[in-house]
This record gives structure tokens, C-alpha cells and sequence, in this order.
């Protein structure tokens, strides 16, 4: 991913800009971002043509984007940034309600840094966006990384484990199913926090076999155990089946390190947030019950 290639920035008051062409959007974007980034300076346009002006105004470290623009489609403001602009390597999100059809058709483009799914709330939005500007470690955050590569995955794990994860290390699928299974027979559901596991490994069962697994045999949802990939593979069609059958994101080899912790990062948070509230909302039902009997 050459062009996607960013910087974290290291500034303590970052510039973020929103652009979209709703206001209520926009309003709410930045009221999340204003809580959870008290230092950041917020630069909101309506329209490509106001962002466009605006970059060309004064320095930003991160773009927020809709896909659809008064004016022009947001990949088309992306390709901007990354030819017109001397920032052209700042992160730029697609903040978006299609951002699951999307990745599935392998619709977007390499100017874009990552894409943030509408539906998952603000607040996640907010998450999502600190983990650009201001990357936090995740203690304690539970890894099962499969990959048969001895070299690569010691790299890999200390890699993660400079940001406080635990890596469970399996060489094989069939080493990491062995380690759902004893998992759930512990009654620790599902176990690990995410999965992150290369495409193609030694043994019967790929990475691919994994991901279906993972979804149908275990019946873990995206948001219940959340599954990173990571694959040399750029053809759009394996990609896209690698979506469908249940992958929350790819990374693409050659891999970047910053790019992939901070995936990783926020997948594993996501996932927690999600487990939390519908621990939240069983734990209020049996109270209901309770109170009922």
C-alpha cells in the first residue's frame, strides 16, 4: 500500500477535517471528536471544493470524508489529496453507510488510508479516528495470530506486543481451532479478543477456512470475534470472497506496521465495546425477569 502510506502524528492539537455534506453529520462528528480529542482543532467543509480550498489553506493531519459530496464523489477528493496536495500522505477515512458493500466489491481505492462503517455509531467514529492521531496500546487485549512462518510470526508478536497484546501464536488453522475449541470448552466464549491470520498456510485448511469457520462452525459474529487477514493476494475477486465470508478487514502484503496495529487496534476495541453492550443488555434482561417473578 505505497500510497496509503501515513505518518501518526505526533502533535498534541492535530487539525481533523470532516467533510460532509450534511450538517447534522457534521455536527455530530465533531461533537464526539470534541469530547474524546479536547486538543484537536476541527476544520468541517461541506463540499469537496470547500476541503480542497482548506488544504490548500494551512497544514491538516487527518480527513474525514463521506462518499457521496454536493459536489464530487469523496474517492475523487482522496485522488486529490494524494496528487495536489503537500500532505499527500496524511490518513484519509471514508466515513460511510456502504462501507460493507463496498469492501466486498473491493470498490475502493488505494488513496484511501481506511473506511469506517456509519453503522457501528459515533462513538466508535470517535475510536476509530484517536487511533490515527493519538495511538494507544491495548493491554491485555488477547491475539490468536496463526501464521507458519517462524521468522514472520516472531517479528509479528513482538510487533503486537510492544502495544501491550497477548499473542496466542498457532503455526496451522487447525492449531488455532484446537485453541477456539478449548476455549469454548473452558467457557471462555469466544476466547481470544481477534484473530489475525495470513491467507495461505501449511496444512489442509487455509485462511479462508478459518474465516467460514469461524462464522458458521463457531457461529462468532464480526463484532463477537473479529477476524484481521492478511494477504499478498491483490486480485479484487479472492478479496472480496475473503469479505463475504465473514472477514472484518484485509491488510495488504507488503505489510506496514503502523497500518496494521492500528486495524488491529480498533478492531479489537470494537469488538469489546460490542460484547460489553450485549453483556449490558443480558444482564438488564435477567433483571427485568427477575423483578417479573
Amino acid at each position: 500500500m505505497s500510497i496509503t502510506s501515513f505518518r501518526h502524528v505526533d502533535s498534541s492539537t492535530p487539525r481533523i477535517m470532516i467533510v460532509d455534506g450534511s450538517r447534522v453529520v457534521r455536527r455530530m462528528i465533531a461533537q464526539v471528536l470534541e469530547k474524546e480529542l479536547p486538543g484537536a482543532e476541527l476544520v468541517a467543509c461541506e463540499t469537496g471544493e470547500q476541503a480542497k480550498a482548506a488544504l490548500q489553506a494551512g497544514q491538516v493531519d487527518l480527513v474525514s470524508t463521506a462518499l457521496s459530496l454536493p459536489d464530487m464523489d469523496g474517492l475523487a477528493l482522496a485522488h486529490y489529496i494524494r496528487e495536489h496536495t503537500p500532505q499527500a500522505y496524511i490518513p484519509i477515512i471514508v466515513v460511510s453507510g456502504e462501507v460493507e458493500h463496498r469492501l466486498a466489491e473491493r470498490s475502493f481505492t488505494d488513496d484511501v488510508t481506511d473506511y469506517f462503517d456509519k453503522g457501528l455509531g459515533f462513538n466508535a467514529l470517535a475510536a476509530f479516528i484517536r487511533g490515527y492521531v493519538h495511538p494507544e496500546s491495548e493491554p491485555g487485549g488477547e491475539v490468536l495470530y496463526v501464521e507458519d512462518s517462524r521468522v514472520v510470526a516472531l517479528a509479528t508478536r513482538r510487533m503486537l506486543e510492544k502495544h501491550g497484546l497477548k499473542v496466542t501464536h498457532a503455526p496451522s488453522v487447525e492449531d488455532a481451532l484446537a485453541h477456539l475449541d478449548t476455549a469454548r470448552a473452558q467457557g471462555r466464549v469466544p476466547g481470544p479478543d481477534i484473530v489475525l491470520t495470513d491467507v495461505y498456510l501449511k496444512g489442509e485448511l487455509s485462511g479462508n477456512d478459518l474465516v467460514e469457520r469461524i462464522r458458521t462452525h463457531y457461529g462468532y459474529a464480526r463484532g463477537q470475534l473479529p477476524v484481521l487477514v492478511m494477504t499478498g493476494d491483490s486480485n479484487p475477486a479472492n478479496q472480496s470472497a475473503l469479505i463475504r465470508l465473514g472477514a472484518n478487514d484485509l491488510v495488504e502484503k507488503p505489510i506496514e506496521e503502523r497500518l496494521l496495529v492500528t486495524k488491529l487496534l480498533f478492531q479489537l476495541r470494537v469488538g469489546r465495546m460490542l460484547r460489553e453492550a450485549l453483556a449490558g443488555e443480558a444482564g438488564n434482561g435477567s433483571r427485568r425477569v427477575g423483578k417479573g417473578l
